[in-house]
C-alpha cells in the first residue's frame, strides 16, 4: 500500500514543480506531460529538478495529465506549447493532416509492458486470451492503447477484440489490477516493478524495457518519450526549442554519469515515496531505456510508421513521409555535432 500511495501522489508532485519562481527575463514554455510519475518521463522532471531548463535560459511550466492523449489534446488546442510524450502520436496525427514534430528524444525504447492481472494468473497465458477481456491503458488513444492494439493484431485478433479501460499509469492502474476491475493492463515502471515485487508469479505477455525485448517485439528499435510540438510552433520558436533540447541533452548526460541512487536523490520526494527500495529497483530497470544524445534513430522512426501502418488503415493510406515527423537539428547542435 505504501508503494500505491506513492504513485497516487505522483501527479500532484509534478504539478507542484510548476510553482517554482521564474526568471522574468526568460521565455516561458508550457509543457504538457502525459503522466509525470512514470519513469519513462523521468528525464523531463529531472531536468526541472536539476535546474537544467533555467541554465538553458528558459522557464518551463509543467502541467501533468493522466495520459499522453490528453497532453496531446492540450497542445493541439493551444493551451500548451510542447508535449513530453511518446513519439508515435506524431505519426498517428500525420495521417489526420496534423503536423507535429519531435525535436529531442529521451527514451530509446518505449518501456511498455503488457501485464496480466494477479487475479488472472494462470488463466491468461497469451495475448490471444485477451479476447473479450477488459484491458487497462493509461487513457484511450494514448501510446499504451496503440501498443495493446498492435499486440492484439500480432496475435491475429481485431484491434477491438478487448475492451479498453482508461486507468492511468500509477496507483490507479495498480488498484484496478489488484481489485480485478481489469484482466490485464499496459503499464510502465515503476508500476510494473511494484507488482513484480509483490506478485512473484506475475505474468508479462510483452515487455519493451530493454533493447533486446524491444527488437523482439517490434523487429527493431522503437523510440518512446520525446519532446514534440506543432511544426509551426517549432518554426516560430527555434530559440525555445533549442533551449529545451539543450536542457534535455544535458540531463541525459547527467543521468548516464551518475549512479541510480544519485538520480533518485534528485527526484521529488513525493514521487519517490517511502518505499525507496522498490523505486530504486524500477529506476535501475529503466535507465538503459534513456537516450544518451537526444537523437532520433531514423530506423526507429521507420519502425513506428511500419507498426502503425499495419494496425491503422488510415495511417497505411496516408503516404506519410516519416522524416516530416521529427528533426535531429536541435539535438545535433546540443551535442556539438
Amino acid at each position: 500500500m505504501k508503494a500505491l500511495r506513492t504513485l497516487m501522489v505522483a501527479g500532484a508532485a509534478a504539478l507542484a514543480l510548476a510553482g517554482t519562481a521564474q526568471a522574468e527575463d526568460a521565455p516561458t514554455v508550457k509543457l504538457a506531460i502525459g503522466g509525470a510519475g512514470c519513469l519513462c518521463y523521468l528525464p523531463t522532471v529531472l531536468a526541472k529538478q536539476l535546474g537544467m531548463y533555467k541554465k538553458a535560459g528558459l522557464n518551463v511550466d509543467m502541467v501533468n495529465f493522466k495520459g499522453g492523449s490528453q497532453a496531446l489534446t492540450a497542445v493541439i488546442g493551444g493551451s500548451a506549447d510542447v508535449v513530453s510524450g511518446y513519439f508515435d502520436h506524431t505519426v498517428e496525427l500525420a495521417a489526420k493532416h496534423q503536423k507535429l514534430k519531435s525535436f529531442v528524444v529521451y527514451d530509446k525504447f518505449p518501456g511498455l509492458v503488457l501485464v496480466v492481472s494477479p487475479k488472472e494468473t494462470g488463466k491468461i497465458t497469451s495475448v490471444k486470451d485477451l479476447k473479450g477481456k477488459n484491458v487497462g491503458v493509461s487513457a484511450p488513444g494514448s501510446s499504451t492503447d496503440f501498443f495493446l492494439k498492435y499486440e492484439l493484431g500480432k496475435a491475429g485478433l481485431k484491434p477491438d477484440a478487448a475492451a479498453v479501460i482508461g486507468v492511468g499509469l500509477g496507483g490507479t492502474a495498480i488498484a484496478a489490477m489488484e481489485q480485478g476491475r481489469i484482466d490485464a493492463a499496459v503499464m510502465l515502471d515503476p508500476a510494473v516493478t511494484i507488482l513484480q515485487d509483490k506478485y512473484k508469479d506475475l505474468k508479462l505477455l510483452s515487455d519493451t524495457r530493454t533493447e533486446k525485448d524491444t527488437v523482439a517485439t517490434f523487429g527493431g528499435n522503437y523510440p518512446g518519450g520525446a519532446f514534440y510540438a506543432r511544426a509551426n510552433w517549432i518554426d516560430g520558436h527555434q530559440k525555445e526549442a533549442q533551449m529545451m533540447t539543450n536542457a534535455m541533452v544535458a540531463t541525459l548526460k547527467w543521468i548516464h554519469s551518475h549512479k541510480p541512487e544519485e538520480i533518485m536523490a534528485k527526484m521529488p520526494p513525493e514521487m519517490v515515496g517511502k518505499d525507496k527500495a522498490t523505486y530504486l529497483a524500477a529506476l535501475k530497470n529503466t535507465i538503459p531505456m534513456y537516450s544518451t544524445d537526444g537523437m532520433m534513430d531514423p530506423k526507429g522512426a521507420e519502425a513506428v510508421l511500419k507498426v502503425f501502418s499495419q494496425g491503422d488503415p488510415e495511417v497505411a493510406k496516408a503516404n506519410i513521409d516519416i522524416t516530416d515527423t521529427y528533426t535531429n537539428e536541435f539535438a545535433k547542435k546540443a551535442t556539438g555535432m
